[in-house]
């Protein structure tokens, strides 16, 4: 194997879990790795969002003044305004969007995100459950 290969498959492991269906068994879950995240208090559906939140954390970090990854840092999102990070590069169609990530929003994106913004170049194909979506929204809500 040559460094060109090695190098664009380190490149591409990572994005592979943002393409991830919303079919994953919760074992499926539970042998995931570890991801660090806050120690917070959550509800009982915010847990759950913590353990879906595994599926995005190779892309997004959700620790408080953490650094941005492929995706911006997380912590806080919920009532902010969209695209609104100043120190992560957005594609040009999610600045487009007017509005904060209120519940509405982020469900509309957690649920296809190619469709809330097109052009967008997040890479995840979205959570088809609305309970997952739900849960999601919770922890989100839950970062302050």
């Amino acid at each position: 194997m040559n460094k060109k290969s090695v190098l664009i498959g380190a490149l591409i492991l990572p994005l592979a879990a943002c393409g991830q269906s919303d079919e994953k068994t919760a074992a499926e879950n539970n042998n995931a790795t570890a991801i660090e995240q806050p120690a917070i208090k959550l509800s009982g559906e915010a847990a759950a969002g913590k353990t879906l939140f595994n599926r995005c954390a190779s892309c997004h970090s959700v620790d408080k003044g953490g650094r941005n990854g492929i995706g911006p840092n997380l912590f806080g999102i919920f009532g902010r305004k969209i695209a609104s990070d100043d120190g992560y590069r957005y594609s040009t169609a999610l600045p487009k969007k007017i509005g904060n990530w209120d519940e509405g929003n982020l469900d509309q994106f957690l649920t296809r995100p190619a469709k809330f913004a097109p052009g967008t170049k997040m890479a995840f194909a979205g959570l088809s459950k609305a309970e997952d979506r739900q849960a999601m929204i919770a922890y989100l809500a839950a970062l302050k």
